[in-house]
């Protein structure tokens, strides 16, 4: 267990930085000696001046690496309790930046392939926590399909994928899948109409209400293999 003195010890843990790699050196520096010293979200940090000090730099070049952590969202400051660790938004750089708009073609096709391994994966969590209404729900989903055109197939092909992350019950997965919409339904538009494999909506549907994980995870490569095809 470290022991108090140690913990005030700021030179002694964060060490000395070299003048040309000011910045850069010290946002490394904190990280480790947050890690090292253990904080939580919550702790306190040392004031800018103690830690400038210990480093040997300015405050100035502190302050920047500061600025670094705490636009990652690793700090914020308190009232009354001024800069402390927080706990980071680990989306939130992805959120910022995923639009089909900036990104290149390969970073496309490799953020949907991440979303087709991730719906691959969906069933142990489905079958842990799906309702009666959420199956009804999505059933109402897929039988509204029938004989419509391709801007209401695009539709409803992301409220339907969307509604089977949200039946996961995990927060995190479901902003992620929020966050791959824009580049799903981009990937969606480029093909002639959205196609499924030998598994509809419908069937898929059918399976969550009769079958098993196992079932689902089969039925769910072959709603997808259009997708995986056009991989190969």
């Amino acid at each position: 267990m470290m022991k108090e003195d140690d913990k005030n010890d700021l030179s002694k843990n964060l060490g000395r930085v070299r003048a040309n790699t000011m910045a850069d050196s010290v946002e490394v520096k904190l990280r480790q000696y947050l890690k090292k010293m253990s904080f939580k979200p919550g702790d306190a940090l040392p004031k800018e001046t103690d830690l400038a000090e210990a480093l040997g730099v300015s405050r100035n070049v502190v302050r920047e690496a500061l600025s670094r952590l705490r636009m990652l969202g690793m700090i914020e400051t308190r009232k009354r309790k001024g800069m402390v660790l927080a706990s980071p938004d680990i989306l939130q750089a992805f959120e910022r930046v995923l639009d089909p708009l900036i990104i290149d073609d390969t970073t496309l096709r490799d953020v949907f392939e991440l979303r087709l391994v991730l719906e691959m994966g969906l069933a142990d969590l489905l079958y842990a926590r799906m309702t009666d209404d959420d199956i009804d729900e999505l059933e109402e989903i897929a039988n509204s399909e029938i004989n419509k055109d391709k801007s209401f197939l695009v539709k409803n092909e992301i409220a339907f994928h969307g509604k089977l992350y949200e039946m996961t019950g995990n927060s995190t997965l479901k902003r992620f899948q929020i966050m791959l919409l824009p580049v799903f339904a981009y990937v969606i538009t480029l093909v002639d109409k959205p196609t499924s494999g030998k598994i509809d909506h419908r069937g898929l549907v059918s399976i969550l209400k009769n079958g098993t994980k196992e079932d689902f995870k089969k039925a769910m490569y072959e709603h997808l293999k259009p997708h995986f095809d056009r991989i190969k």
